[in-house]
């Protein structure tokens, strides 16, 4: 029996060498779940070196083994430490360090980066991994909202990069550069910097792993920039990269995020609810952002439909992955007839937002809720707001819509010629664009407009063209809407008035005090002093007294 032993030990290690390059052989076609197999048998049968076990955790981290991916970087940590490979070591330490932040785990992130700044005093000279470490720091300054020290830092790294060959380092501070100048309003110059990394992404100059960061990051900071041309552009190369390697988990979820959002812009409505279910179930259990971010998304295409139930599960769903699903909730409760409701949430949102492309992204749902609520004091400035924006930020998306929500606050002044040509600037950016629904809502105001001027024959032609697309798309609570008769459609009350705004009015023309009121109607003194100061102003008083005299003359007790 002992003299049977040795064979099988040698066995053994002959099986761990055969695995090892089948790992490595596998890796390099980006087999990358056949690679972790091979890899971790190996390593089961004789503990891998420092380079295999890097091989192997980039394996983990691409098939959605987060935790293992760790836990194999700290050993090839030590394994590299304890060679007294340094600067390998450091380098394991940055990216744990680096995927902790992703993460959230600060502490535990800070501690990593520490270490591997740590390793680094000991080495001489300079290397490409002080750039790393600068990329983190460029991150807290610009996070801190110090654009010149971010921009510096990104700088730094991006001549460490070049200076010691890794594309890796340099295209990852290229982008950081992009993101800094975009976020400074210099858009042309940041997406420049976008397409210059994106270049070594397309052209398989990265690893893996950099390159989906690099790609995912891209297109969110062009669809923050609105610049969804290249977004669309960057969400076909990352899914024929995804589409490349099937085994890959990390990335590929939410690529498909990104397609759904690019299929609702184009008005393939149930392409983008499949793809947004498919990203979900990629996504759940590896990627808690890309699951909340894939059920929002699913939200918005069946609040479109007027499917409001499956809408309100799928935001609910998203809130509780992590995600305020607004503005998209909001406007689901206005569809739903519950406008004060939504107006609350999206003013609660938009309070506790100050980056100004966020802002953007949440104006134009206040504008059309407060106009619904006859808040057109708060829809004008909110106009104000988003056309300031639009100018200091350009670019077709944002103008469009400015443009539109300024000729919906117009029209809803009575000033229709206005209007028109704030409308028709809209449409014209959506058709270029290639947003059939945007382009139909706008056209759907021009014809009232048109109606309002008494151009008969052209308020016809845009409604017909309006409702044509309603119908492709399947945009149910838009037919309903302009297919109602006439006299379905509840009149106008000329003062202007919600409905809480009626009943505070009624209180007050009643003798209340603002506490009364408050505690009648279960709301803030706060809210009802805003009320009361809404009323005033619709109503074009000055005095409580004034108010109330207004309420008997129109019969509104």
């Amino acid at each position: 029996m002992s003299e049977a032993d040795p064979p099988r030990s040698g066995a053994r290690v002959a099986d761990a060498g055969g695995e090892l390059e089948r790992g490595r052989e596998c890796h390099g076609r980006r087999a990358w779940a056949a690679a972790y197999t091979s890899l971790e048998r190996a390593d089961r049968a004789a503990a891998l070196a420092a380079d295999d076990l890097e091989l192997l955790a980039t394996c983990a981290y691409l098939i959605g083994r987060d935790e293992e991916y760790l836990a194999l970087l700290e050993r090839a940590h030590r394994a590299f430490a304890e060679a007294g490979a340094g600067v390998r070591a450091a380098r394991c330490a940055f990216w744990i360090g680096f995927r902790l932040l992703f993460r959230g785990e600060l502490g535990r992130a800070t501690g990593w980066l520490a270490r591997a700044q740590r390793l680094l005093e000991r080495e001489p000279g300079e290397c490409a991994e002080h750039g790393y470490l600068l990329l983190p720091v460029a991150q807290q300054q610009l996070d801190a909202g110090d654009h010149d020290a971010a921009h510096a830092s990104a700088t730094r790294a991006v001549e460490l990069g070049e200076r010691f060959g890794d594309p890796d380092l340099t295209a990852c501070a290229l982008h950081l550069q992009g993101v800094i100048r975009m976020q400074q309003g210099r858009v042309e110059q940041g997406l420049l910097r976008l397409d210059e990394a994106m270049v070594a992404v397309s052209a398989g100059e990265l690893s893996p792993i950099m390159a989906g960061l690099i790609y995912c990051n891209a297109i969110d900071n062009c669809q923050q920039v609105y610049a969804l041309g290249r977004a669309r552009e960057w969400t076909s190369a990352l899914a024929r990269w995804c589409d490349d390697q099937p085994e890959m988990l990390a990335f590929s979820g939410v690529c498909r995020v990104h397609r759904a959002e690019v299929l609702q812009l184009r008005g393939a409505w149930p392409d983008a609810i499949e793809e947004a279910r498919r990203a979900g179930e990629r996504c759940r259990g590896l990627n808690r952002q890309g699951t909340a971010a894939a059920f929002y998304q699913e939200g918005e295409v069946h609040r479109l439909r007027g499917e409001f139930a499956l809408a309100e599960q799928a935001y609910r769903s998203a809130s509780q992955s992590g995600l305020d699903p607004q503005p998209g909730l909001s406007l689901l409760r206005a569809a739903q007839g519950q406008t004060e409701a939504g107006m609350a949430a999206i003013r609660r949102v938009l309070g506790a937002t100050s980056e100004r492309l966020s802002r953007a992204r949440l104006l134009p749902a206040y504008i059309e809720l407060a106009l619904l609520a006859g808040e057109r004091q708060a829809a004008r400035e909110g106009c104000r707001e988003l056309s300031q924006i639009a100018t200091d930020f350009g670019g077709d998306v944002l103008g469009a819509l400015a443009d539109a929500a300024t000729g919906a606050v117009d029209l809803a002044e009575g000033h229709a010629q206005t209007a028109l040509g704030s409308l028709r600037r809209a449409g014209q950016a959506w058709q270029r664009i290639d947003a059939p629904y945007p382009a139909a809502r706008v056209r759907e105001l021009i014809a009232r407009a048109c109606r309002e001027l008494g151009d008969g024959d052209g308020a016809t032609l845009e409604l017909e063209a309006a409702r044509t697309v309603y119908a492709q798309l399947g945009a149910a609570p838009d037919l309903a809407r302009i297919d109602a008769p006439a006299g379905d459609a509840p009149p106008q009350p000329r003062h202007g008035l919600t409905a809480r705004e009626l009943e505070v009015l009624r209180l007050l023309a009643a003798g209340k005090t603002n506490k009364a009121i408050a505690s009648e109607l279960f709301v803030s003194e706060k809210t009802v002093e805003r009320h009361v100061s809404n009323i005033f102003h619709k109503l074009s008083v000055s005095s409580r007294t004034a108010a109330a005299a207004f309420a008997y003359e129109h019969s509104l007790l």
